[in-house]
């Protein structure tokens, strides 16, 4: 293993599971080891995913107990196993959601990567990036472009990435009109990706901040998150955690639209009326995850349009008052924790 100067323990926020006082704890743990395909990182950012929420709160089984949540974290490699070769000491790197697939599955060996049944995810199965230093398999992460500070490119690592791969399944026509339900981290980012090739975005969320977001940000129509668009849509994404805008959104889609539902975690749908909810071959898809390729293509195709995350900062300190933040409903955009200074 080749280092720089590492100390012996990390400064972490590990969850404390659904039921007790407080989502997160804060404590002292060991640097991770470092296998002889991963790297090292001093953790400068990391974004609050709505995911880390979902595992706080339960809505996720815990698989690791007290895992250290975050999969946005953007470091500096400080030590690399012996068998990397892709990345150097001091090069800049995200660390994404995705954390390892088998590669030999046949999912794995069809560019699907992200169906692979025995896939890893960072800050569920393996610790993450609430935390002064983690590792990351080096396969898996992703060079930082110079064009984006720490904090711009936390989000894209999963919100972005999410978004991405949601817009590509909805099978958008050149030109067409995308309806986006909830309007946070993926669905800012999404909304940018969508304009800057050529869509019309109609975006439906319950928040007020959000929807002057959506406005700043160029949307055709912004409405509450139940209203009816003013026009039929070709393509919708349903970034809100909610089952029951699931209908809604599939009334307002035209004959041939797809809705993807882009959440790891989704409250009950409704009984849906095959006449008006899905007649006239509309369709309904799921993402789960996502591959590295979808990763690789969202930072060319953000840099291409400009797309840029609006976050809200919170010092290393306040990672479990960010969480609260986002549970109730108080971020506009991207929240994103930096990390404090050796």
């Amino acid at each position: 293993m080749r280092a720089g100067t590492v100390p012996t323990e990390t400064d972490a926020w590990a969850v404390v599971g659904p039921g007790g006082r407080d989502r997160l704890d804060r404590g002292r743990r060991p640097v991770p080891a470092v296998a002889p395909d991963e790297v090292l990182l001093r953790v400068r950012a990391c974004g609050v995913c709505r995911t880390d929420l979902h595992l706080a709160d339960g809505d996720l089984p815990a698989r690791a107990p007290r895992a250290v949540p975050g999969h946005e974290g953007v470091g500096e490699v400080v030590a690399r196993g012996g068998a990397v070769r892709r990345f150097e000491l001091g090069d800049r790197v995200g660390v994404p959601w995705l954390r390892r697939t088998c590669g030999r599955c046949r999912w794995c060996t069809s560019g699907a990567e992200n169906l692979c049944p025995a896939s890893l995810y960072t800050g569920w199965d393996a610790d993450g990036c609430f935390a002064t230093y983690a590792v990351v398999p080096a396969a898996f992460a992703y060079p930082i472009p110079d064009e984006l500070t720490d904090v711009e490119a936390a989000p894209l690592l999963c919100a972005g990435i999410i978004g991405y791969r949601a817009l590509r399944l909805a099978e958008l026509p050149r030109g067409g009109r995308l309806g986006i339900y909830g309007f946070g981290a993926s669905g800012h980012l999404t909304a940018q990706v969508a304009r800057g090739q050529g869509a019309e975005v109609h975006v439906l969320t319950r928040d007020a901040g959000a929807r002057e977001l959506a406005v700043e940000l160029g949307a055709a129509s912004v409405g509450a998150a139940f209203d009816r668009p003013p026009v039929s849509l070709d393509a919708a994404i349903l970034f809100a955690p909610a089952g029951e805008l699931v209908p809604v959104a599939l009334e307002a889609l035209g004959p041939g639209g797809t809705l993807v539902i882009a959440g790891i975690h989704l409250t009950d749908i409704p009984t849906l009326s095959y006449a008006r909810h899905l007649f006239r071959e509309r369709q309904v898809r799921s993402v789960t995850a996502n591959t590295r390729r979808d990763g690789e293509e969202l930072f060319q195709v953000a840099a291409a349009v400009h797309v840029r995350a609006r976050t809200v900062v919170y010092p290393f300190d306040h990672a479990d008052q960010a969480l609260d933040d986002m549970a109730e409903g108080r971020l506009t955009g991207a929240a994103v924790l930096t990390m404090p200074e050796p």
